[in-house]
């Protein structure tokens, strides 16, 4: 791209990150306007980093519960004002970049705003890649946003906050259940493509603790909602204690190459135990976490084994 045809970004940053609550919202609203204009083209990184400090400190200065929600919504839905794939990829990743790089810096009282934040920008880039039709070029350049360089579920780089990938497998499969119901006719997901940013990391996390979070918040759960919803009405009680994933549950495929069709909840189950046992073979997975992903395995297959005799 050439120079000639980088756009000229309004110089907001002052005025996102003002004291007047006017200034600020005024701010936003230009913001929006400059991001939904018909160009092509995607800002360079020094732009991009520019504009999101700008926002960061935007909903930094955002100081009642109700104007946090609201101002987190507006924020998250640029991402669907973009008019086009890869800016919207771009305004995410400068998202994440500026997330992971500021969050030791958020004070105690701030935080819960910020976890908010995130939140709301999960769930609007999902109903992103629902609007993509779960386009398998997207999704992972998607994944690459999250796994990748200044990424929260960076492996390879210590000074990614673990926090991060706590919260973001805590809240994952709710957010795409919502941003499905938000869907009229949704195209089929491709979870276990969605879950190879978590399961990379679970392979590679020098963290015990970041291991076993994954695990016990994500991994598990999900398995057991898919054996749930697909086994007898004496296992189906199961999900009654967790929220109701209709949605997912019927709308679930295993990877972009498939998304043309839903597949039973048991073949997705399936597949995803598979993946996990083929990323713990990897060479670059730490031996520890080899051994307690391969354990996961087994245990889940013996599993079904057991109930497959009983029955």
């Amino acid at each position: 791209m050439s120079a000639a045809s980088t756009p000229a970004v309004p110089p907001l940053g002052k005025y996102l990150a003002s004291s007047e609550k006017k200034t600020r919202d005024k701010a936003v609203k230009n913001l929006a306007v400059f991001l939904s204009s018909d160009s092509e083209n995607v800002l360079p990184d020094l732009e991009m980093a520019k504009l999101w400090k700008g926002i960061f400190y935007c909903f930094w200065m955002s100081d009642k519960p109700l104007v946090q929600q609201a101002l987190a919504g507006e924020l998250a839905e640029l991402i669907l004002t973009i008019t086009d794939v890869p800016s919207s990829l771009n305004f995410l990743r400068g998202f994440w970049t500026m997330t992971v790089r500021e969050w030791n810096g958020i004070d105690r009282l701030r935080m819960d705003k910020y976890y908010m934040l995130i939140r709301k920008f999960v769930n609007a880039s999902f109903r992103f890649l629902v609007r993509t039709k779960w386009d398998s070029a997207t999704v992972e350049e998607y994944n690459s946003i999250l796994s990748g360089p200044n990424g929260p579920l960076c492996p390879n780089d210590i000074r990614v906050p673990t926090s991060l990938a706590f919260h973001l497998s805590e809240i994952y499969i709710e957010e795409l259940e919502k941003a499905l119901t938000n869907s009229e006719s949704p195209t089929p997901v491709p979870l276990s493509t969605l879950l190879s940013p978590f399961i990379v990391l679970a392979a590679r996390t020098p963290t015990n603790t970041t291991y076993r979070h994954i695990q016990s918040s994500l991994f598990e759960p999900l398995h057991n909602l898919l054996k749930s919803s697909s086994g007898p009405p004496s296992r189906k009680k199961a999900r009654t204690l967790s929220p109701d994933y209709s949605k997912l549950l019927v709308n679930a495929c295993t990877s972009s190459s498939n998304s043309d069709r839903a597949m039973d909840a048991d073949a997705v189950r399936k597949s995803i135990l598979q993946k996990i046992f083929d990323v713990a073979s990897e060479t670059e997975t730490r031996d520890a976490n080899r051994r307690r992903m391969y354990t996961f395995y087994k245990n889940a297959v013996e599993d079904d084994e057991d109930e497959d005799s009983a029955g």
